[in-house]
């Protein structure tokens, strides 16, 4: 049987899937990393390419002893979008950061005051702003690393990276490469024009190809050292929230995916681009090449809960472990007789977003009860998952008042649909069946099935997730708990207006903002 290699830089894991020629996963190899900001630089979050890669090669070897290496017949990658890596003339690794990386507030502010219209016309172009984008990154390293800038030859994704580190060929897709600001959605292509305007002329942009994309194959030298065959075909991947549609099945019009990992994305599918939008959204090419998706985002619910796991809930991990069970599988559990609303329990962590001025309050928990019953860390816990789902809410009626469209249905993929509580609570706060799939690794799964077509083994990518993606449950809402979610949401909207005011009067410290705000 044929297997297909799938690599998902995620950004708090990395995970090599390996899947076979029916789409089932046979072997799943992951290891956490950690994005560490520089104490000098404040906002930084630098990706670590030498230890990182060394990573990257452990998990490859280790899932890749599954099969005969011969077996394997492609590998292909996925990542978090932003980051990136800046090679030099030579093909070495310069400099490089992971996704939120927001050390360039000086230069946001000065594109700004220098073009005042600037970051408009780059959205009307890219459907980007500067919050995440490359350009100011870029800027700061001219000023404070110009040996760096002076050096830098190449700007690849981190996927693009991972791949070029397999074979040697430098490249770019449209689903990723569109997240860094500097391209076309129309032409799913590099913008020249928006990189001379913010005055950096230097071409450091790769050829771009769609995914799904034969790019090479894995380089003879490295065989041995990962567990792959010289024979095995590279294939260019995309974006992880894009690839992981496809591998939920969403490649029509219309079809509504959330993402549930260290961030959470909404994505809606269009077939045509919007002639107006306003730039309190995202839009991105899809990584199939007749979409684009109108993206919103929920700042790192993944990443909370593991911060909440691993600060909160040491007895539970310890009780996990006696019953062989997850720890967060134990604490759904227990939370699931918490009632809706967790008892007023206000969470303050990711705002609804507005692209434009992107930026969250302080991390808290308001309205507590002295009554222990009533705001336990059991208490607390279900509070996030709720409060996870009303910012997604939120997001979707942000995307209605753009395109004019709400889902009657969405799938929700990623590590957080595997939790059957937080499922049901995200249909009971929107209002609408939530469909599951049975495969949780949606952005590998999506990744193989673009390697999977590109060799022939299905003959569009349409009949691959025909043949590959299966549901493994709808959750339908309780309409009486939706109405109550409706009331807290405006009470959770009221809230936190009045925490983010303190945070931009310097009382609290904002989560995250973006640089330049």
């Amino acid at each position: 049987m044929d297997y297909y290699l799938a690599l998902d830089a995620g950004t708090g894991s990395f995970r090599a899937v390996l899947f076979d020629g029916k789409g089932r996963h046979v072997k799943v190899v992951q290891k956490e990393w950690y994005h560490l900001e520089d104490p000098e630089v404040e906002g930084s979050m630098n990706f670590d390419y030498e230890e990182n890669w060394l990573l990257v090669k452990r998990c490859i070897k280790e899932v890749s002893r599954e099969v005969e290496r011969a077996h394997i017949r492609t590998v292909s990658a996925t990542s978090m979008r932003e980051g990136f890596v800046l090679l030099d003339q030579q093909g070495k690794e310069l400099w490089a950061c992971a996704n939120v990386d927001a050390r360039a507030a000086k230069e946001v502010r000065e594109l700004k005051e220098k073009h005042r219209t600037f970051e408009e016309e780059v959205y009307k172009t890219s459907g980007q702003t500067f919050a995440l984008g490359a350009l100011p990154r870029l800027l700061w390293l001219e000023v404070h690393e110009p040996l760096i800038y002076n050096r830098m030859d190449c700007l690849l994704m981190i996927n693009d990276w991972i791949l070029y580190k397999l074979c040697g060929v430098k490249q770019t897709d449209p689903s990723n490469g569109c997240t860094t600001g500097i391209f076309s959605l129309e032409k799913r292509s590099w913008s020249k024009e928006i990189a001379n305007r913010s005055g950096m002329e230097r071409n450091i942009f790769p050829e771009v190809n769609e995914p799904g994309t034969c790019i090479g194959y894995v380089e003879s030298s490295l065989c041995e050292e990962i567990g792959l065959d010289s024979c095995t075909k590279v294939i260019s991947g995309g974006g992880d929230a894009q690839v992981a549609s496809i591998g939920v099945g969403a490649v029509h019009h219309g079809d509504t995916v959330i993402s549930g990992g260290s961030f959470w994305q909404q994505e809606v599918n269009v077939s045509t681009l919007p002639p107006r939008m306003e730039a309190n959204v995202r839009v991105n090419c899809h990584a199939t090449c007749d979409l684009w998706q109108i993206e919103t985002i929920v700042f790192t619910p993944g990443l909370v809960m593991r911060w909440f796991k691993n600060t909160f809930c040491h007895n539970e991990e310890l009780e996990a472990g006696r019953l062989k069970k997850n720890v967060y599988e134990l604490m759904e559990e227990k939370a699931r007789h918490v009632p809706v609303g967790s008892y007023g329990v206000i969470p303050i962590f990711s705002d609804v977003m507005n692209f434009i001025e992107w930026r969250h309050a302080a991390p808290s928990f308001l309205n507590l009860s002295t009554d222990p019953k009533k705001s336990g860390h059991v208490v607390l816990y279900r509070s996030l998952l709720e409060n996870t789902a009303l910012a997604t809410y939120g997001n979707l009626k942000r995307i209605e008042q753009e395109v004019n469209y709400y889902p009657t249905q969405v799938i929700f993929a990623g590590g957080a649909a595997k939790g059957k509580l937080w499922c049901q609570i995200l249909a009971d706060v929107l209002g609408v069946p939530v469909k599951v799939p049975a495969e949780k690794e949606a952005a590998a799964l999506g990744t193989a099935l673009l390697s999977a077509t590109a060799v022939g083994a299905h003959r569009t990518l349409q009949d691959a997730v025909h043949e590959w993606v299966e549901w493994e449950q709808t959750y339908t809402p309780n309409r009486n708990h939706h109405e109550q979610y409706m009331k807290l949401y405006e009470t959770w909207r009221s809230a936190y207006a009045v925490q983010l005011q303190l945070a931009d009067e310097g009382t609290t410290k904002h989560m995250w903002k973006a640089p330049g705000l």
